[in-house]
């Protein structure tokens, strides 16, 4: 139940941050990537705000026996660089350059943004379902 808990206020946590400085707002990202243009570095403090405080994070729960919800940390990810990993990261950035939006922001911003943010749930959703299927198909 402690999870739940713990989950639920991270997730809030992080949508208001998203809400609060901005990153919701489409324009505020595109104009991120549009460096020859009205280029916004709005991002850019975003991001190094987040990588501060997580970075004293990581050093605190080194020093801890457990984590405050779960029995054990989880493992650490294998770092491995794959056809996988470099094609769909060329894909969520070809899209996020597109529209201005990813999974975060899109589902914080949901109850204001109208039809558009429902839509690309539904499409992210799809695409996940699809992706598993294509890779079915390759392998």
């Amino acid at each position: 139940m402690m999870h739940y808990l713990f989950s639920f206020f991270a997730g809030g946590l992080f949508g208001l941050g998203l809400l609060i400085s901005g990153m919701t707002d489409t324009n505020k990202i595109q104009n991120w990537l549009d460096i020859f243009g009205r280029w916004d570095p709005t991002l850019a403090f975003v991001l190094t705000g987040a990588i501060i405080p997580m970075f004293f994070a990581w050093q605190i729960s080194k020093r801890m026996k457990k984590p405050c919800a779960a029995e054990v940390f989880p493992a650490n990810p294998s770092i491995k660089i794959n056809p996988s990993l470099v094609f769909g990261s060329i894909l969520f950035g070809v899209g996020w350059a597109l529209i201005g939006l990813c999974p975060g922001p899109v589902i914080a911003s949901i109850s204001f943004g109208g039809w558009q943010g429902i839509l690309f749930i539904i499409s992210m959703v799809s695409g996940i379902f699809l992706a598993k299927i294509v890779k079915r198909q390759v392998n």
